[in-house]
């Protein structure tokens, strides 16, 4: 499989979405979830061709996107969606909180499991619930589910378990085993499970991803999956995702969400999502490629540059999780790094408690970028900051959301 390569720095530096925009053009942005690859063809034909007919109004009720997905789990995961009710709206976002409006009460706590995807938190108080917080726990390998603070959580009364599988920042997709406990503990307190798949298909080759409502009728009966071809294939502004019911309660669910719901997802989100489960599978397959080719070069680079800085391979995302206790930069290392080397990561603090001392990179990027971006990292020395405390950054180097 050939990897694919970065578009050239100058045509990166004239992009206008948050990556490339958000801070001064001197720092290396390597933080929100966005690739530098090249659009895939099949999808720039797609969007040439909506253009070229100026089809550019709203998305109809019966559109082909659920059939394109349904035969993109078939073939990717075996995962038969033939009886599921799918439901698109604009982005993954919008569909945790939609359900969770419907399967909660104000105020009802809501299990996540940090270090966890920042918005989550933000996700929870939109939808008038409250945060529950179980850490993952250290397992030796990874960190991993902690079953026993999960059901004390749902024993509390947690009504909720946003789960990210796999799991952002880790980019680790749980186990079949793993996703069957969670099922069988949801259904024995009447817990509603909403899975978070979006990194899905960035699983590399080599590894296993396992759709939640796959692994058994219990997690078919109260839980839910939202999808989005969003991350896979660099189209988050285009807002298109996917909600997948297969119980019966979860399916009525669906069928009674306001008409707005699946309005508001984008034309072009939608046919770009048609484009890319039906015909972006190869482009895919270059781009997962090129993420474990850097994830090699970014070893070895931490190995000769940043030895004190660790962090444990993703099997499914082109995200980083880098923990920098050993180098004595604090809680945040990210805004050090940033003033000092002027390399944009998305703060360890942002993703829950667990995530002070870490940083998430994006390494889907040149070799080139990643290379100059370790290096300059390597650069601040290890210990306390010199700069006061307090002290105000220049132009474009505030820390930037996380996404």
């Amino acid at each position: 499989m050939t990897a694919v390569s970065s578009d050239p720095i100058d045509v990166l530096r004239s992009r206008t979405s948050e990556k490339w925009a958000e801070h001064h053009s001197d720092v290396l942005p390597m933080f929100v979830a966005e690739m530098d690859y090249p659009l895939a063809e099949p999808i720039r034909r797609a969007l040439h061709a909506a253009v070229d007919r100026g089809d550019a109004g709203y998305v109809a009720s019966a559109n082909p996107l659920p059939d394109a997905f349904r035969g993109y789990t078939r073939r990717r995961w075996h995962w038969d969606l033939s009886s599921a009710t799918l439901l698109t709206t604009a982005d993954v976002s919008m569909g945790i909180v939609e359900i969770l409006r419907r399967v909660t009460m104000p105020g009802s706590p809501v299990v996540i499991t940090p270090p966890v995807y920042p918005p989550f938190f933000d996700l929870l108080a939109e939808a008038g619930a409250s945060v529950a917080a179980v850490p993952l726990r250290d397992a030796g390998d990874g960190l991993r589910l902690d079953f026993a603070a999960l059901e004390s959580a749902f024993a509390a009364g947690a009504r909720a378990f946003l789960l990210c599988n796999p799991h952002n920042p880790l980019g680790s997709p749980h186990s079949r085993n793993e996703l069957e406990r969670v099922a069988d503990l949801a259904a024995s307190y009447g817990v509603t499970v909403i899975s978070d798949e979006i990194h899905a298909p960035l699983t590399q080759p080599d590894a296993t991803f396992t759709p939640y409502l796959s692994v058994s009728a219990s997690a078919r009966a109260s839980g839910f999956a939202v999808h989005s071809a969003s991350k896979a294939w660099n189209i988050a502004g285009l807002k298109c995702a996917i909600m997948v019911a297969e119980g019966e309660g979860p399916v009525k669910v669906l069928d009674r969400m306001p008409f707005e719901v699946a309005w508001r997802t984008g034309q072009f989100g939608m046919l770009a999502s048609v484009a890319a489960y039906t015909d972006g599978q190869e482009w895919l397959d270059g781009v997962l490629e090129a993420i474990a080719r850097n994830l090699d070069l970014l070893d070895r680079l931490l190995r000769e540059h940043l030895p004190e800085v660790t962090w444990r391979r993703p099997d499914a995302s082109y995200l980083a999780w880098l923990d920098f206790r050993g180098r004595g930069w604090g809680s945040d290392p990210a805004e050090r790094i940033l003033r000092e080397a002027k390399v944009a990561l998305s703060p360890g603090p942002g993703f829950g408690e667990p995530g002070a001392g870490f940083a998430r990179m994006n390494i889907a990027c040149s070799p080139e970028l990643l290379e100059q971006a370790i290096r300059r990292i390597a650069s601040i020395p290890p210990g306390a900051s010199a700069a006061e405390p307090g002290a105000r950054t220049g132009p474009g180097e505030l820390p930037a959301p996380t996404t």
